[in-house]
């Protein structure tokens, strides 16, 4: 680190949002190569090994970052794996010739981890075996202090004076070899994800937040994988202009052949087919592939057998018996959405408003993002089925029924006591 990285990464925060006052703004310094030089990839198991011993004798907490390639390729699996501990200096790693690093993740079992943005990363680190028991989200940490901009560069820049080269944060991660370029970049992602961490703990303990932020980490770290998702179809781009049952069998026979041949060929979904021609598909339902080839997206560049497949996957829908046809809209759990509550009990959508006018209000005082503070499914339904009586005692135990951390439960359960009792 040369000496005016030393003196920008020593200096004190550099935002509002929860800055201190007395701060005086600087022009941010251009990181431009790791202070360490660019690694090498571990692509064999002999380095494996050698980085796994380093980073089990390092020091403090280890900063952690993995490459997808989205809109490439299919699923979220991870490419490229970065990490950086005192004392162990910066691995990238190549998952795909190392798709086993849980003897890394066991190495590091006990150590904090820390993740900018963790919930997008933790699913490809889990597949590898890679999974924190504890960790520090920088991200999350810039919302609860109440950072108007909370991307990486932008908290790098605003905490610690530094500008992060981000022009390949969308690139094909799953090329080989891997550019020099790209690496360059991947190493920095590293580089002062630690410090970041450091100056976050600072302001959130001088805002009296530390303990909220632990809390949260905590349950992002002992959260089980996400359920996978109930009819996935469903989320197609345009699923709002198809109406007919026999429609929406269209698309669902469509997403659904174009998710097996996605997976087959390791290629995004949107490659083979855009969301935008299985809508247009759907609503024409087109009687033969001399029709089909005449909509947007199955033009002169597709093939006879593309078309063949599409169109029996129309002609399935087609043929389907009308019980067989899935219903509009999905089953919902909990609440219907507030648009109709009005309709439906006016006395909650009265609770409701009054209950996120209440949480705005506190969210504004406590310089953090309202879902931060709350959760809005909780709010909602907390308004749609109220306590027998909403003071704050019951108001409190039906806020930790449905998952609010205690420091959420403390801060809110005074103005949404206060809301439902004038609202009941």
């Amino acid at each position: 680190m040369t000496d005016a990285q030393e003196t920008a990464a020593d200096s004190p925060l550099r935002t509002t949002g929860g800055a201190p006052p007395d701060v005086v703004e600087a022009a941010p310094i251009p990181l431009l190569e790791p202070r360490d030089g660019i690694p090498p990839v571990i692509a064999d198991d002999a380095s494996l090994a050698e980085v796994i011993a380093a980073f089990a004798a390092g020091r403090g907490p280890v900063a952690v970052d993995a490459e997808r390639a989205s809109g490439y390729r299919y699923g979220q699996r991870a490419y490229l794996v970065q990490l950086r501990r005192e004392g162990a200096g910066t691995a990238l790693i190549d998952p795909v010739a190392c798709p086993d690093l849980s003897s890394l993740g066991e190495a590091l079992s006990g150590v904090e981890w820390v993740l900018h943005a963790a919930t997008q990363d933790l699913p490809c680190l889990r597949e590898i075996g890679m999974l924190p028991t504890r960790l520090f989200d920088t991200e999350l940490a810039g919302r609860l202090a109440g950072y108007p901009r909370v991307g990486l560069g932008a908290m790098v820049e605003s905490v610690l004076g530094f500008v992060l080269e981000k022009g390949h944060s969308a690139v094909d991660w799953s090329t080989r070899p891997l550019p020099e370029p790209w690496l360059r970049y991947a190493a920095l992602d590293v580089e002062l994800l630690v410090d970041l961490r450091d100056a976050l703990e600072k302001e959130l303990d001088r805002q009296g937040k530390l303990d909220w932020a632990r809390q949260e980490f905590e349950a992002i770290a002992s959260a089980p994988p996400a359920e996978p998702r109930k009819d996935p179809w469903r989320r197609t781009s345009g699923m709002h202009k198809v109406r007919r049952r026999r429609q929406m069998a269209a698309v669902r026979e469509l997403w659904q052949t174009r998710d097996r041949i996605a997976q087959r060929r390791d290629v995004s979904p949107g490659k083979v087919l855009g969301d935008a021609a299985i809508v247009e598909a759907a609503l024409a339902l087109p009687p033969n592939m001399h029709a089909l080839a005449s909509l947007n997206g199955f033009g002169h560049r597709m093939g006879r057998r593309q078309l063949e497949q599409w169109q029996a996957a129309i002609d399935r829908a087609k043929a389907l018996p009308e019980a067989q046809l899935p219903q509009p809209g999905q089953p919902v759990a909990g609440p219907p959405p507030p648009r109709a509550w009005a309709d439906k009990d006016p006395a909650a959508a009265a609770r409701l408003s009054a209950a996120r006018a209440a949480v705005s209000g506190l969210a504004e005082r406590l310089t953090m993002p309202q879902e931060n503070l709350i959760s809005p499914d909780i709010v909602r339904r907390l308004c749609w089925e109220p306590p027998k009586t909403t003071d704050a005692a019951s108001v409190a135990a039906a806020l930790a029924g449905y998952g609010a951390r205690p420091w959420q439960v403390e801060q809110v359960t005074p103005v949404l006591a206060e809301a439902l009792s004038t609202h009941g």
